[in-house]
């Protein structure tokens, strides 16, 4: 999930070809490891005591709001754990002790993973009995037609996935579909009339039950997109409304255990139980608790202290402090702990299409020499030292495929070059410096990372002004934003990224932020595409074994890192913590966080 998080999901792409399908992703699974979720503290294993226990509410703080509802639309790493309480995918993860389970992907609404056939282009699922939809005056069986509606919502000309691309490129006829679907009034009547007319000719669904993706070329991580949100069915009622529009929100229609009771936005959510949802259906969601309680608009440190006291039981969108989890680890407090989720965060955009500064960022020279000033073990020992983060150099982080030690931009213990940066500017024809304007979020240690950024470019001669942005605006106003982009509210951004789906990721991390085939994706900010890179990337996907795979996905990073458009700043552990009274405390691979549908409270 992007996430796209400042301490997570931005959001973001794998691949190893399913020939011999088995041993590839199991060899997959073993390569990534550590961004399997793994609770790195052997302390905390769950805090579990006893036999499960039903009932209570879980209250959940939050800084921020939900980036989305509607999980077709949804890039929010955070919010895989309201979407895995209020729906179900094919496939999804279990939440359990054993690494290795928890980043193989299982059947959810599909009783089975099934193996890949016709030569590993094609894919067949069969749902499960009892899977219902909390539809408004009676519950209703979800059929293969569902699967395959919420696919076709990706690409719609409302508001298009930030994942469409990743089946639009695979899954046979859909770019043809979506093509004809751009043409399409983005008004709810001619958008659902295009989807209920129109089919996608790589999804077949032959009976109520069974659904068919045929695909145009072998990709071994199609399992794993499956597990996205955005793969979610969508009933037909959802179509009478522009996606995750206020109607949308205030008409959900849940599949999960849990149902949206209320929402406030920026103030407050709150999940009850679905009275549709059968746990004889569900083999990866308890459902423990009675309800969810999530409220918005608290500090990080507000976060922290309401866990402690415990009015508070779990974290949506923030972290502890480096000193608080010093202090909790000196005090051996067992209900702390790290985990590794292959994330980048943060990594630094340049935004090549202002024209501030004369376009300065669109001349390589300029953006090599901002790669040189940034002082990277500075900003390490902001986000709480080596024990939670490491320095990191390219676009794939620790434990994805592809990733391997190497840098282009090599400066004394990472602590930045000034003279080399102001070489470099002088080369380019800005011999008296630059002036940069950075917007940053307005959470947990964001600004005190902003400011360290800032210090460090200045020394190299680059006066940054930090713009303060309420966590909610930042993508909408200024990244995702192409008319500020354009215009220049902006020159550098700090982002976090972490992989969209366990096991071999580097795809999710690739080809949404750093492709581009003329039609925008959302987090490819500068429309970003090197040709070569690209051609690697096809080859890793079509690899024949893993370590093959993981050598060409690493000349895709020296591929891109060539170009230094981005600034790869760290490697960070996401720190979780939780009240007293939570129990079975195990990390869903998704949400990078407990698991709301499988904790349950101690009385």
């Amino acid at each position: 999930m992007a996430e796209v998080t400042f301490t997570k999901r931005e959001m973001m792409p794998a691949s190893v070809r399913v020939k011999a399908a088995l041993s590839i992703l199991g060899a997959a699974v073993l390569i990534t490891s550590s961004a399997g979720c793994s609770l790195d503290d052997a302390q905390n294993k769950g805090n579990t005591k006893g036999e499960p226990i039903k009932g209570g509410i879980l209250k959940v703080g939050s800084n921020g709001d939900i980036d989305r509802l509607d999980p077709a639309l949804t890039a929010y790493v955070p919010v895989s754990a309201l979407i895995r309480s209020v729906t179900r995918q094919l496939v999804s993860y279990e939440t359990a002790e054993d690494e290795s389970a928890r980043i193989t992907p299982k059947g959810d609404l599909a009783s089975e993973v099934p193996a890949p056939t016709d030569d590993g282009r094609a894919y067949t699922f069969k749902l499960r009995e009892g899977v219902q939809w909390d539809t408004p005056n009676t519950a209703r069986p979800i059929v293969a037609e569902d699967v395959e509606r919420g696919i076709k919502r990706l690409c719609n000309p409302y508001q298009a996935s930030a994942h469409v691309s990743y089946f639009s490129t695979l899954v046979k006829g859909m770019d043809e579909f979506c093509e004809g679907f751009s043409g399409v009034s983005p008004e709810p009547a001619a958008m659902k009339e295009y989807i209920e007319k129109n089919d996608i000719a790589g999804i077949s669904t032959p009976d109520p039950t069974t659904v068919r993706f045929d695909l145009k070329e072998q990709a071994g991580d199609f399992v794993y997109m499956l597990s996205l949100a955005a793969a979610t069915p969508a009933p037909v009622e959802v179509l009478d409304y522009l996606p995750d529009s206020p109607e949308y929100r205030s008409n959900f229609i849940a599949s999960g255990p849990y149902r949206v009771a209320s929402y406030t936005p920026d103030k407050a959510l709150t999940l009850e139980r679905n009275p549709s949802w059968r746990a004889a259906s569900d083999p990866l969601r308890a459902a423990h608790v009675d309800g969810v309680e999530m409220t918005m608009g608290l500090s990080s440190d507000a976060v922290t202290q309401q866990l402690q006291t415990g009015s508070l039981d779990m974290a949506f969108d923030t972290t502890i402090s480096s000193s608080v989890a010093q202090q909790l680890r000196a005090a051996s407090d067992p209900k702390i702990s790290t985990v590794a989720s292959g994330q980048v965060n943060p990594f630094i955009w340049m935004n090549t299409k202002t024209g501030n500064n004369n376009g300065a960022l669109k001349n390589l020279k300029v953006r090599q020499a901002l790669q040189y000033a940034v002082n990277k073990a500075a900003v390490v020992q902001t986000l709480g030292g080596t024990e939670n983060t490491k320095v990191q150099h390219g676009i794939f982080g620790p434990g994805i495929l592809g990733f391997h030690e190497f840098n282009l931009y090599p400066t004394p213990d990472d602590k930045g070059d000034p003279a080399k940066a102001k070489q470099l500017l002088a080369e380019a024809g800005y011999a008296n410096g630059l002036k940069l304007k950075m917007p940053y979020r307005t959470k947990d240690l964001e600004a005190q990372v902003a400011q360290t950024i800032q210090a460090s470019l200045g020394e190299a001669g680059i006066e940054v002004e930090l713009i303060p942005v309420n966590p909610t605006d930042y993508y909408s106003k200024f990244l995702t934003n192409r008319s500020s982009t354009a215009e220049g509210a902006w020159d550098i951004a700090p982002v976090g990224w972490t992989p969209d789906w366990q096991g071999g990721a580097a795809r999710s991390v690739f080809q949404p932020q750093f492709t581009f085939d003329k039609t925008p994706q959302t987090y490819n900010y500068m429309d970003y595409n090197n040709t070569e890179a690209s051609a690697l990337a096809a080859k890793a996907i079509a690899a024949e074994n893993p370590e093959e795979s993981a050598k060409l996905w690493g000349e895709v990073d020296e591929k891109v890192m060539s170009d230094a458009v981005v600034i790869p700043i760290a490697a960070p552990k996401a720190v979780l913590y939780h009240s007293k009274r939570v129990q079975n405390f195990l990390p869903y691979a998704l949400s990078v966080q407990g698991d709301w549908a499988n904790v349950w409270l101690e009385k």
